[in-house]
């Protein structure tokens, strides 16, 4: 066996691999293709009324669409996104916790025989995803945290 082998060369970027437009640009395309063969087939289908709100519903996204469109994505910084970001880890915490609420609630007073203990047993499933949700959001509020702590240190 020869060890002394050079190990293989990464493949040279192509033009293949290069985005042709924006996916924004392509969001934008792609919907408005999809709905408005929708709403060009329902709106003879449908009520007047209802009609004319498909086709207000229609324009409007089309004009969200169009301004979601000239957002040019390179010029977002990692500090412009630590809101969402926050706001993101933050639903998950609170919707996972609000859910083993409801979850409690809902063995506490359908099943009123079963202990704490027997109603997460029996189940468990959904109350191991409900506090994975929670956890991966305050994951997401930690690292958020300590990602804006580390960026803010002089180098």
């Amino acid at each position: 066996m020869n060890f002394d082998r050079e190990p293989p060369r990464p493949p040279e970027p192509s033009d293949f691999a290069v985005p042709l437009r924006q996916p924004l640009v392509m969001l934008r395309d792609t919907e408005g293709l999809l709905r408005r063969k929708a709403v060009d087939v329902l709106v003879p289908v449908l009520p007047d009324s209802v009609a004319l709100r498909l086709q207000d519903a229609s324009d409007l996204a089309e004009e969200s669409l169009e301004e979601l469109a000239e957002i040019d994505l390179e010029t977002i910084s990692d500090r412009d996104l630590k809101p969402a970001r926050v706001l993101v880890g933050l639903s998950f915490a609170g919707f996972g916790g609000l859910a083993i609420a409801l979850l409690m609630l809902y063995i506490s007073s359908l099943h009123p025989e079963m202990s704490a203990g027997a109603g997460i047993h029996a189940y468990w499933y959904p109350y191991a995803l409900l506090v994975s949700l929670g956890v991966t959001g305050m994951m997401m509020v930690g690292r958020e945290i300590l990602r804006s702590h580390r960026s803010s240190s002089p180098k």
